[in-house]
């Protein structure tokens, strides 16, 4: 838990109405350390003051330059947890339509509130999500469940994971990111030396410089002794640069020098120091993008991506959704030491066709609330439905891509004239999943075979038969 100089948890009120913000400041002072800040932009710059993020922030959407209208909170919400996943945010508002509330929380706000609210149960609100742990174990999230996806990215994983060359994790905001960074470190041999995360997102781009590669006393105002940057500290460990897509333009040089030779230098000084450090970034950013708008530069992007992860969105993991829905279900009702909710089967149904477009973060959130509102209770489709966003897509969501595969094999055939047959269909779709894992196994036939769960006589016979039906090329068929 993130507490202030006094001790107590530190807490930002984004208002722009001073009369609210004084009278939480005074009612809340007991219990929290106060933030205060009253338009997007002076929160992030606080944010980016502080040493260490706050444990909630208490958001107002009606935020200047259009107090009437939600949009600069609902971009407050996401670039406060873009520079601080961890952060628990309570939207208190007075713009409090059921959309406006289901796509605050879609976004990643815990709970939403409407103004006026009680003083006392804004305040049970905060105290209790401070009583929840935010540290989920790696092991087992996001990394559990067996859809296709998650194996994949289980494989890579142990693939990369003690390899000294960096790797780039891209995947869409609450997806898991950094548990996947953290589960690199954990495999490989360097799980004894130290992990340090760099939120680029997070900190203010003049100090990025110094928090990277340190500073010797008096490089600049407020430098009042020497000190170790997150390279130095590092050591033989793993460092994350997390939100890299964040970092500015004028540093990415530098970073590539260290990444290129090892070389770095402390603000302040001409003493040329070695970083041995495993280097592992994460971006929910496209960097391709960035690099073909001029925003990254494409040396450092290929530096960086040597390896890449993709993590999956949470709409792609099909039943792992009622995995996760289950797993955070018994940690909420222990933690809240109370008894949990449960799904009606039509709720069960209604789960599965939810994008979630928050991800896991925004599926957390939903088990938190429903823990709040409907302890002991089954959850009927109505009462579930509150919770989603009405602006998300909430068609059915194909179970790991398998109707999509199916729709475009059909379009396919019926390019080339053919009748549906199913057989050929299968044997199509087959040798995607053979191809597939030969390009993961680099051709090796063992290795393939053993990822598709067969003997290596079995693929070389699979083969033999995609070959005859004129659906591999004879050279693809390779020697036993």
């Amino acid at each position: 838990m993130t507490v202030g100089a006094n001790g107590k948890p530190l807490l930002l009120i984004v208002d722009d109405d001073l009369l609210i913000v004084d009278t939480l400041d005074y009612l809340l002072e007991e219990d929290f350390q106060i933030g205060r800040a009253a338009s997007r932009p002076e929160a992030m710059a606080w944010l980016k003051s502080q040493a260490s993020a706050p444990a909630i922030a208490l958001v107002d959407l009606g935020l200047p330059p259009c107090p009437h209208r939600p949009d600069e909170g609902f971009l407050l919400i996401s670039e406060l947890l873009a520079g601080a996943p961890k952060m628990s945010i309570v939207v208190l508002s007075g713009q409090n339509d059921s959309a406006n509330a289901r796509h605050a929380r879609a976004l990643g706000a815990v709970d939403f509130v409407a103004k006026p609210a009680s003083p006392e149960a804004l305040r049970k609100l905060l105290l209790r999500l401070l009583s929840i742990d935010n540290e989920p174990t790696v092991d087992e999230l996001p990394l559990m469940g067996h859809s296709p996806p998650m194996q994949k990215l289980r494989m890579q994983l142990r693939q990369y994971a003690d390899t000294p060359f960096p790797v780039l994790i891209e995947g869409e905001s609450g997806s898991g990111k950094e548990l996947a960074a953290v589960a690199l470190h954990r495999l490989s041999s360097r799980r004894n030396q130290p992990y340090l995360t760099l939120n680029c997102a997070a900190i203010a781009p003049t100090l990025v410089e110094a928090a990277l590669f340190g500073h010797a006393r008096g490089a600049f105002t407020g430098a009042t002794g020497a000190r170790a940057g997150y390279f130095e500290e590092a050591s033989d460990g793993t460092l994350l640069l997390d939100e890299i897509g964040e970092l500015p333009p004028e540093l990415q040089p530098k970073l590539l020098r260290v990444l290129e030779n090892g070389e770095y230098q402390r603000v302040g000084e001409t003493q040329v120091r070695q970083s041995r450090a495993r280097i592992i970034a994460a971006s929910n950013r496209d960097l391709k993008q960035e690099v073909r708008a001029s925003r990254f530069r494409a040396d450092l992007y290929h530096r960086l991506s040597v390896f890449t992860i993709s993590v999956p969105p949470l709409r792609e993991l099909g039943e792992d959704r009622l995995r996760l829905l289950e797993y955070f279900r018994q940690q909420i009702a222990h933690q809240f030491k109370q008894p949990g909710f449960a799904l009606s089967p039509a709720s069960e149904k209604l789960w599965m066709t939810y994008s979630f477009p928050g991800n896991v973060r925004e599926l957390r959130n939903i088990v938190i609330r429903l823990a709040t509102h409907h302890a002991g209770q089954t959850v009927e489709p109505a009462a579930l439905a509150e919770e989603f966003d009405p602006a998300a897509d909430t068609t059915p969501v194909p179970q790991q891509g398998r109707e999509t595969l199916v729709n475009h094999a059909i379009e396919q055939m019926a390019l080339q004239g053919e009748h549906f047959k199913l057989d050929k269909l299968l044997l199509r779709w087959e040798g995607a999943y053979i191809e597939g894992a030969r390009r993961l196994a680099k051709g090796n036939m063992s290795q393939a075979a053993k990822l598709l769960g067969i003997q290596r006589t079995t693929l070389y016979n699979r083969l033999e038969v995609l070959a005859r039906e004129g659906l591999a090329s004879p050279e693809d068929e390779p020697h036993r």
